[in-house]
């Protein structure tokens, strides 16, 4: 995901809403929270987007409270099995999994043990998997330029629906780049013999 201010991505990733634990009281703000509050108190939660959490955040205002689908419970499940895990249904608008967890990295403090957690599962369960990924997209690219249809068309987008918004552009290159050398292959003198 770029840090683009033009990025569909970025922007995407900076709707999603988190959840923050209020620190100090804030006059007439109440309808932040979504309540009937006209204020905000001490201790109040509230769920808000990561671009007004920064704020608040960095004026000391909220705390951040890890989201879910960074919770300990997706944790054990991607130690266990990381290709299992759909990462596009942890989170909302695209999947984008791994682009609002670098935002909220980004939101704490470089020296936090969230932080080198978040920053260990993120790259942990993309080097996990990144193999899958590619072998699936060359499988049915191989698939689909042999002219086969039916099921294997129907698997693929399956095992691409579980994808995270950045695996599925890797899916996709390697799906174009499976197909493209397979017809070099076949175009070159090599594929003749």
């Amino acid at each position: 995901m770029d840090d683009d201010y033009y990025s569909i991505d970025a922007i995407l990733a900076e709707n999603q809403k988190i959840q923050c634990t209020f620190k100090k009281e804030i006059p007439n703000m109440g309808h932040l929270t979504g309540g009937n509050e006209r204020d905000i108190k001490p201790t109040m939660k509230a769920q808000i987007p990561v671009w007004l959490a920064r704020t608040l955040f960095f004026s000391g205002y909220a705390d951040l409270t890890m989201p879910p689908a960074y919770a300990e419970r997706v944790r054990h499940a991607l130690d266990a099995e990381a290709t299992s895990v759909k990462l596009s249904n942890l989170v909302g608008q695209g999947g984008l999994w791994y682009g609002f967890g670098r935002l909220i990295m980004n939101e704490l403090d470089d020296d936090s043990p969230d932080t080198q957690e978040l920053s260990k599962l993120l790259a942990t369960t993309f080097k996990a998997r990144l193999p899958a990924v590619v072998d699936q997209a060359q499988h049915f690219a191989s698939i689909n330029t042999a002219g086969s249809s039916g099921g294997g068309a129907d698997a693929g987008i399956a095992f691409r629906e579980g994808l995270d918004g950045t695996e599925r552009e890797l899916f996709n290159l390697a799906q174009e780049s499976a197909k493209r050398t397979k017809l070099w292959y076949e175009s070159s003198d090599r594929g003749r013999r």
